[in-house]
């Protein structure tokens, strides 16, 4: 790999990143799928954090349920623009820091991972319950990482 220049590390990680968020969801939603019934919940630490497997047709964190394919129709088009920033930043590497690619490649993970269970199952797999906020997977949490990493870049303090 020492023969890769800057550019071609980045796409390599933003892959590996990408990939990896993806694999990761996707053994997590079918574990949690095969050893729980939805609806069921499992406790971990007792009313704190439990294993709780849900069946959302909503957007993150399950709002606005029940609203369809339009679901499909603006994830297709996050992917598509996550995928545009990610080859407009290879093309111009000075643009962006790695940590951008890294923000970027999270949330396309997570984007992708959510998007697979809307096609294949006509909702997202959640299992993630601490409780005091509604049940998640690994691919909302992977997108939310990624916004703060972006939004920690854009608005941290001090910086002009």
């Amino acid at each position: 790999m020492r023969d890769l220049n800057r550019s071609q590390w980045d796409v390599f990680l933003s892959l590996l990143v990408t990939l990896f968020v993806v694999g990761l969801d996707r053994v997590a939603k079918v574990f949690f799928s095969r050893f729980l019934s939805s609806g069921e919940s499992l406790p971990v630490i007792r009313r704190v954090f439990h294993v709780t497997l849900v069946h959302n047709t909503g957007i993150a964190f399950g709002f606005f349920k029940d609203r369809g394919v339009v679901f499909i129709i603006i994830p297709l088009i996050a992917v598509a623009l996550l995928i545009y920033n990610i080859h407009y930043y290879h093309k111009n590497p000075q643009a962006v820091s790695r940590s951008y690619m890294i923000a970027f490649s999270l949330i396309l993970g997570g984007a992708l991972g959510n998007l697979y269970d809307r096609i294949a199952y006509g909702h997202v797999i959640d299992f993630i319950d601490f409780r005091i906020w509604p049940v998640f997977n690994i691919a909302d949490s992977a997108i939310t990482i990624g916004a703060v990493m972006i939004a920690w870049k854009c608005f941290r303090p001090g910086r002009v």
